[in-house]
């Protein structure tokens, strides 16, 4: 297979994803390729457009064009992201590869706008149409170069987990249809004389402008700080809660600073009574079993839970039971008591999901006055978590 030929062909050590320069590799590879094929479908589409006078051809050619600058912007994109953190970047440059996603997507929709009012004009004042079975059996093989373009590029994308490239196989896959618009408007003409040249490329700048919108938002969710991969803190809480000695795990923060480059911190539960010394090794364990299976860099604080006194058990389910009537999803960590003469303070936090209706003020006033309800000796020290996982 031509795809696995040119992966083996070209880059070194290929089964190594997580490796910054195993990824550049691919990404060199892919916009090379882009550049190479889009290069000549819009050669070859242009002077079909020329000859024929179809301003559809011409339009998938520009496409095609506009693709090739595309992939000249994710090379350049791959480039930057692999440069080392400096002072200035202290966690690399891995965000300039959305950056990149986002540039095509943005050249995409330009031109897809671009291409629309000409297709308007066409439609107004339609021209003249050449058209044989020769430039319908060249703009078919052109169909079946864009899937192979755009099969390779997804692959790639998913294989480094690349926005960028993803965008870009969008981009080709979308190029297939509209071209099957334009070899249908032909087909029309050549068979039966129906010119609807104006309105296939109205069609095919509608496909351009849906395949720029779609890429877009894929590279700016991850930009903006889209949430973390559920399989990946499934993952991490799966490590932790397997490690003898942890009791639970809050607090889990992710910060995506490009593929590759993800760091996050969380809590591990262990019992008050395990000595220092015992649970600093256990959190050097976790960070380093966290790095060797989801290739993140984690910190991971320790945080003590009295698990041995009766009274300290019956409050927490007493604070258990009035949250989780509180809203639906809440949950509560980091539970202490504090007694003063007259008065036992309750200390915990509550996770809140960001889709809770409730503000966080309301959620601590009404957990502080149904506590208080239990007993008025008990006093409620109530801090709120609602981004954390």
């Amino acid at each position: 297979m031509l795809s696995n030929f040119l992966i083996h062909r070209f880059i070194k050590d290929y089964d190594n994803v997580t490796d910054t320069t195993v990824r550049g590799n691919y990404g060199r590879l892919s916009g090379i390729t882009g550049i190479i094929v889009n290069t000549i479908l819009c050669i070859i589409k242009m002077g079909l457009g020329v000859l024929s006078g179809a301003i559809s051809i011409v339009a998938d050619a520009i496409h095609n064009l506009a693709d090739a600058g595309s992939s000249i912007v994710t090379l350049l994109g791959f480039k930057l992201a692999a440069r080392p953190a400096d002072a200035e970047h202290p966690y690399g440059h891995g965000r300039l590869e959305y950056v990149a996603g986002l540039c095509i997507a943005v050249a995409i929709i330009i031109i897809g706008i671009e291409l629309l009012k000409n297709s308007i004009l066409k439609i107004i004042s339609p021209s003249e149409l050449s058209a044989s079975w020769q430039m319908i059996a060249i703009l078919l093989s052109s169909i079946g170069l864009q899937m192979w373009l755009g099969r390779f590029n997804k692959n790639i994308g998913i294989t480094i987990n690349s926005a960028a490239i993803r965008a870009a196989a969008t981009d080709s896959l979308s190029d297939c249809v509209a071209t099957s618009v334009v070899v249908i408007s032909l087909l029309l003409h050549f068979l039966f004389g129906i010119n609807i040249d104006g309105w296939a490329g109205l069609l095919v700048a509608a496909f351009i402008l849906h395949s720029g919108i779609s890429a877009a938002k894929d590279t700016l969710q991850p930009l903006l700080g889209q949430p973390p991969d559920p399989e990946l803190i499934e993952a991490i809480e799966s490590i932790v809660k397997n490690q003898h000695g942890i009791i639970g795990i809050h607090d889990l923060i992710i910060n995506d600073y490009g593929p590759g480059r993800i760091i996050a911190s969380l809590h591990a539960e262990v019992p008050s009574h395990m000595s220092l010394v015992v649970a600093h090794e256990m959190a050097d364990n976790l960070e380093q079993s966290i790095k060797n299976q989801c290739h993140i860099l984690v910190s991971v604080h320790m945080d003590p839970v009295e698990t041995d006194d009766p009274f300290t058990r019956k409050m927490k389910e007493i604070a258990e039971r009035i949250v989780s009537d509180t809203a639906d999803g809440l949950s509560i960590h980091d539970f202490r008591i504090s007694s003063t003469k007259n008065k036992i303070k309750l200390v915990f936090d509550v996770s809140v999901p960001p889709d809770c209706p409730m503000s966080d003020d309301d959620i601590k006033a009404w957990i502080r006055a149904k506590i208080h309800n239990e007993d008025n000796k008990y006093v409620a020290i109530v801090n709120t978590d609602r981004f954390f996982f």
